[in-house]
């Protein structure tokens, strides 16, 4: 005797929800991502203007620069400004903001450092 099925069976009912969920949370794991990536960058600058200055601080204009590009490859786009403001040396390191990758980009981040003159003129 054949076996009677319900035609209202949730057989095959998890995969629809799965396939439907897939794109949701593919888009949640890219928002998490970004949210990294930014946080990554706040880091990378903030660490590179703050090597940057005490280069500068201790050396010249040169080292500064130099300093800043140890510390950021070269997909982030990095400028680069230092100078002697008074009895400090300033540093302010400029980032772009990647989206998903560092390469592809929507805006700029600034980081901005200051250390005491070390150097005697």
């Amino acid at each position: 005797m054949p076996v009677r099925r319900d035609r209202r069976s949730d057989r095959g009912q998890v995969a629809v929800e799965f396939v439907g969920m897939v794109p949701l949370i593919l888009l949640l794991v890219a928002a998490v991502w970004e949210c990294v990536l930014i946080g990554y960058a706040f880091s990378l600058v903030g660490n590179a203007a703050d090597e940057a200055a005490r280069a500068g601080a201790v050396k010249d204009d040169g080292a500064c620069v130099a300093a800043a590009g140890e510390h950021i490859g070269s997909a982030w786009g990095m400028a680069v400004d230092c100078g002697q403001a008074g009895d400090v040396y300033k540093a302010t390191v400029t980032v772009r903001i990647p989206v998903l990758f560092p390469g592809l980009n929507f805006g700029e981040l600034d980081g901005t450092a200051g250390a005491a003159m070390e150097r005697e003129e």
